[in-house]
């Protein structure tokens, strides 16, 4: 754990508040990076990061420092995220894609990025959540296995059951769906 880490949950844990201020700053950009993986609302994500950085707060206590406090961080984070996602598939059933069917192209450069990110996170809300949650930190926040399930306390013969199964089930909604021509991903 980083001195400075080390430094201000100490200070925390003590009392000052300023401390903790200390280490949202330092990590409110990695943390904001990762709920945006979960909400691609502005809005959305801020909050999230607020509930990410407040339950930390209030689990600070439980810290123990075996590892990097991002990385205790990030792990709180999998699990706002995955909370926000089962209250969200509560209130909606599944997200349209017909906002998707003016895309043609011949060459997958060409397609917008941000319009090839909002079809991919519209193809990830189809699945079942620890399905959308595998892939998501597999491929967007480059964890693996190992990783995967010590954030969410499963085994890593279920993250990679998991992530097998997810990848074929988006492949078969992207068939359904023709974004696999439309996208350029198979020729």
């Amino acid at each position: 754990m980083e001195s400075a880490d080390r430094k201000d949950i100490a200070a925390c844990l003590n009392g000052d508040k300023d401390s903790y201020a200390n280490l949202v700053r330092r990590y409110e950009k990695q943390i904001t990076k990762l709920m945006w993986r979960f909400s691609r609302d502005p809005g959305v994500c801020e909050e999230l990061v607020q509930e990410v950085f407040v339950e930390a707060y209030l689990s600070l206590k439980g810290y123990r420092g075996r590892a990097p406090f991002l990385h205790w961080l990030r792990r709180i984070g999998s699990r706002v995220g995955y909370r926000f996602w089962k209250e969200q598939a509560r209130t909606r059933s599944s997200v349209p894609l017909a906002d998707f069917d003016a895309i043609e192209t011949e060459d997958a450069d060409t397609v917008d990025p941000s319009v090839a990110a909002e079809v991919l996170h519209s193809l990830l809300a189809r699945l079942p959540r620890p399905d959308r949650l595998v892939l998501t930190l597999m491929y967007f926040e480059q964890c693996g296995t190992r990783e995967i399930a010590e954030r969410m306390g499963w085994s890593r013969a279920v993250v990679k059951t998991r992530a097998f199964r997810a990848r074929r089930k988006l492949k078969t909604i992207a068939e359904r769906e023709n974004l696999l021509e439309k996208l350029g991903w198979i020729h």
